[in-house]
């Protein structure tokens, strides 16, 4: 029986992080999830079959019929194409999905897994790494909510990096098979796909690029307003934030030593170009902070 209706977007917020206390805002209030994300890709209105995922330690979500449509998703507003039809957006929820939550430290995929799905990050936080030598890893990304991952796995059927939730984390897993499928009988949707995968793409070799042309406290200094930036295009205070990531990450991310980070945090503390608690980070001069990455 196929059920026809009006879809209406419901903006909830993020069900499975609670805020830490350095994620207060400086008047001791907690920052609030905002209604209305930023985000531009397409994808979390589509999903994948229901099926194990590639990880034993990985928890599938059964979530109630109202709440498993895309529709229902904080995050669709952004995600949904503008110019889909109510049609469109209803077939692409017909098709089946799953919401998988990664308990912090657990691993979505590892290298070698078979590629099968593109992930949406919901909510919560995690890194990918690449295998080295003598059992050394190389982190080349930090993803955050809106972030889409697993691309890495188009190139020949299987993932090439580790995905490791850096806290609790919820993501959308969206069967590939599926998207190209889609991406067939509706050629605004292939465009938009085909344009979100060169976006993540482009944004994470830009930036790459730009790093590894720094000197090690310009290194630092341009990581931390990228991460400035990301959270200000989801709502969040570019000025204060908290680190997910380890320092020991940090330094794999921008190719430093682990004690060449901790004195570039501390040059820049000494430059009163912010302050560091931890992984509390107070950027004071936004402003002298993004001269200081020319």
């Amino acid at each position: 029986m196929r059920l026809t209706f009006q879809v209406k977007t419901i903006h909830e917020g993020f069900p499975t992080v609670k805020p830490l206390p350095e994620e207060q805002s400086s008047d001791g209030q907690p920052n609030p999830m905002p209604e209305h994300l930023p985000i531009s890709s397409p994808l979390a209105s589509i999903g994948s079959p229901c099926g194990q995922p590639a990880c034993k330690d990985i928890q599938t979500v059964e979530l109630p019929p109202e709440l498993a449509l895309c529709t229902s998703c904080h995050l669709s507003e952004r995600c949904l194409p503008s110019e889909f039809a109510g049609s469109e957006v209803l077939s692409a929820d017909g098709g089946a999905f799953s919401r998988r939550r990664i308990r912090a430290g657990e691993t979505l995929y590892r290298e070698g897994d078979l590629f099968e799905h593109l992930y949406e990050v919901r909510s919560g936080n995690l890194k990918s790494s690449l295998s080295l030598s003598k059992g050394h890893e190389r982190v080349s990304g930090f993803h955050m909510a809106g972030d889409l991952i697993g691309l890495d796995g188009l190139a020949n059927g299987h993932h090439l990096s580790d995905a490791v939730a850096l806290e609790d984390t919820e993501v959308c897993a969206i069967s590939y098979a599926f998207a190209s499928e889609m991406a067939k009988r509706m050629p605004r949707f292939q465009h938009a796909l085909m344009q979100n995968l060169s976006r993540e793409a482009v944004k994470d070799y830009h930036l790459l690029v730009r790093l590894g042309s720094l000197p090690s406290t310009k290194r630092l200094a341009a990581f931390l307003l990228n991460q400035s930036q990301r959270l200000s295009a989801r709502g969040y205070s570019p000025r204060e934030f908290h680190l997910r990531m380890s320092r020991a990450d940090i330094a794999s991310y921008l190719a430093l030593t682990l004690e060449t980070v901790c004195r570039s945090f501390t040059e820049l503390q000494k430059s009163r170009l912010l302050e560091v608690e931890q992984r509390h980070v107070r950027i004071l001069n936004l402003a002298a902070l993004r001269r200081a990455c020319a």
